[in-house]
């Protein structure tokens, strides 16, 4: 716990280029480091004349359709943010500037590896500052017909997922899993998002999935998986939605203690809980554990 306790940042820049899933743009990427408190910031280094900070927070989130976009009051904003954020939070990056030349985070494999890889690279440095958790107090839930989401209290961060689709291939799996920077390498970071072959041609007309390809999304058609290399797991599906709802989370700004629990759940729902969760102060608390690191030496 003596590291978890204290903010971190990254030692050197990680960088990285790739297009985006949605847009098709062709964007570079540097994660820098930040100082304590900072948060985890994107900067449109295209966007001149005007502000091209956009900050994480619950109420930057813009748009969710298939995907998490975040924008500032300028108009500005950054797209399919959730497989970074989930590696930031999960390898313990508090404090990040992510500079970007597009609208559109890169999509790399579909997964959070590669993000994981260049973080990885760059390396963590210690901060002297205290890293605030979320600590759940009292059950959040949010209910949409079907799709349920909710946080609950718990000693540690959990992830449940349930999902139900109608394709053979998919069917109805779940995952309950205690979830640290470990686990999510070992369980969650590989899995890819995916989608049905059906759809892209509809998704193309609405200006969306320009960038999706057989190398960044696993494809459905009918009965069969039609990526030749096939699934890196049985359950890909599952686990990718949690790693989607992990990063999700992380637009509050800290890392969670207590359990998430989602049913066929996607970023909208994930995005109403994230809110339903700033609005009620007595359903969670910061808690920091330096202190009585400090105290205990």
């Amino acid at each position: 716990m003596t590291a978890d306790a204290f903010q971190h940042t990254l030692r050197a820049p990680a960088t990285f280029a790739g297009v985006g899933v949605h847009t098709g743009a062709y964007t570079r990427v540097a994660v820098r480091p930040a100082a304590p408190d900072t948060g985890i910031v994107f900067v449109r280094t295209d966007v001149t004349g005007g502000d091209n900070r956009v900050p994480c927070a619950p109420e930057t989130v813009v748009k969710t359709q298939l995907g998490t976009v975040i924008g500032n009051e300028a108009g500005v904003t950054v797209a399919t943010i959730e497989h970074l954020m989930a590696a930031l939070v999960m390898l313990g990056v508090d404090n990040a500037l992510v500079e970007l030349d597009g609208p559109e985070m890169p999509i790399m494999d579909g997964s959070s590896l590669p993000f994981i890889r260049v973080l990885d690279r760059a390396g963590l440095r210690m901060q002297d500052a205290p890293r605030r958790y979320i600590e759940i107090l009292e059950t959040v839930e949010v209910v949409e017909g079907d799709k349920r989401a909710a946080l609950k209290p718990a000693d540690s961060f959990e992830v449940a997922f349930e999902i139900r689709f109608e394709s053979p291939v998919i069917g109805t799996q779940a995952i309950d899993m205690a979830m640290d920077g470990q686990a999510f390498r070992d369980e969650l970071a590989d899995c890819r998002t995916f989608g049905f072959l059906h759809e892209v041609e509809q998704l193309r007309s609405l200006g969306l999935a320009r960038g999706g390809t057989l190398e960044n999304c696993v494809v459905i058609e009918g009965d069969r998986v039609i990526n030749p290399e096939g699934l890196r797991r049985p359950d890909e599906f599952v686990r990718h939605k949690a790693l989607d709802a992990i990063g999700d989370l992380y637009v509050l700004g800290a890392p969670i203690l207590g359990r998430f629990e989602g049913e066929l759940a996607g970023h909208a729902i994930n995005n109403l809980l994230v809110r339903a969760l700033a609005a009620r102060p007595e359903a969670w608390r910061y808690v920091t554990f330096a202190e009585a690191l400090r105290q205990a030496v």
